[in-house]
């Protein structure tokens, strides 16, 4: 059997940020620096930038599951990342498609309020994601507001962090990466839960900048193309953490647009490196 050689390849599901800083944009971005072939699957289609959503137009799942299929039928991908799931119907689909191909990794950014403030799912879908999605994840990385609509409770403390974690899991999810950035604290603090596991913590220095547009994309994907280079779970978290501290860091003081500004995904940009791997033909 000849071996012949491809790149990593990671596929998000999500939704278009016509400003450039999140969804799908960043997502291919962080996939690009970190070494790693992105394809994507487009749920929606929003006229946004670093002020505000103006517009919002979900597609259909009928839309949504051909692209996803043209992509699974022809490339071989080591990881998933989804964000943007707008609807009930959309996220029954992406369940299907998850299913149906069984990627190695699927990491969830239960996306539903912009950073500007404007919702971008409807209220229906906690149902839904814990109905359909949960038992399908590798992980499920939302932020303090997510984790307290999605559990049901209050965070305040680190301890509210296990507690909605706790919730979490028993709902069907084998992992939960809580993310700490929304709390007042000198440092920001995500902390990783698993059953019968102890929780790991992942902390970097709080920088003071305007220029956080897309840091919930851009971590889970960062996530996804880390576990698509080969790292297990715990090493992707810390290095995607370390990564978006740095992508915040770089991106400080850096003016685009008038509102939340991007990270800077290319600070330190990874070459895209193929490697070998056999019977190329059937995967």
């Amino acid at each position: 059997m000849s071996k012949r050689k491809r790149y990593p390849t990671a596929l998000t599901i999500a939704g278009s940020d016509s400003g450039g800083c999140a969804g799908i944009q960043a997502d291919l971005k962080t996939f690009a620096a970190l070494g790693v072939f992105g394809a994507s699957a487009i749920t929606a289609i929003t006229a946004q930038n670093t002020m505000e959503v103006r517009a919002v137009e979900i597609l259909s799942p009928e839309t949504i599951r051909g692209q996803a299929e043209a992509v699974f039928d022809d490339l071989a991908v080591n990881a998933l990342k989804t964000g943007m799931l707008p609807t009930p119907e959309i996220i029954d689909t992406v369940a299907a498609l998850i299913d149906r191909y069984r990627p190695a990794t699927v990491i969830a950014d239960p996306v539903m309020v912009a950073t500007s403030g404007a919702r971008l799912a409807a209220a229906s879908i906690t149902d839904a994601f814990r109905e359909k999605l949960y038992p399908l994840l590798t992980l499920l990385t939302p932020n303090v507001p997510e984790a307290e609509v999605l559990s049901g409770v209050p965070i305040r403390t680190e301890d509210d962090f296990r507690r909605a974690a706790d919730v979490l899991l028993a709902q069907g999810c084998r992992a939960v990466l809580v993310k700490g950035g929304h709390l007042a604290s000198k440092r920001s603090t995500d902390w990783l839960f698993r059953p019968d596991r102890r929780p790991v913590s992942f902390s970097s220095p709080r920088i003071p900048t305007a220029n956080l547009h897309g840091t919930g994309c851009t971590l889970a994907s960062a996530i996804a193309a880390c576990c698509a280079l080969g790292m297990d779970l715990e090493r992707a978290v810390g290095s995607a953490k370390t990564y978006v501290a740095e992508a915040i860091r770089r991106g400080n003081g850096i003016c685009t647009g008038k509102g939340c500004g991007p990270v800077n995904h290319f600070f330190a940009p990874k070459i895209l490196t193929a490697f070998d791997y056999d019977d190329y033909s059937e995967r």
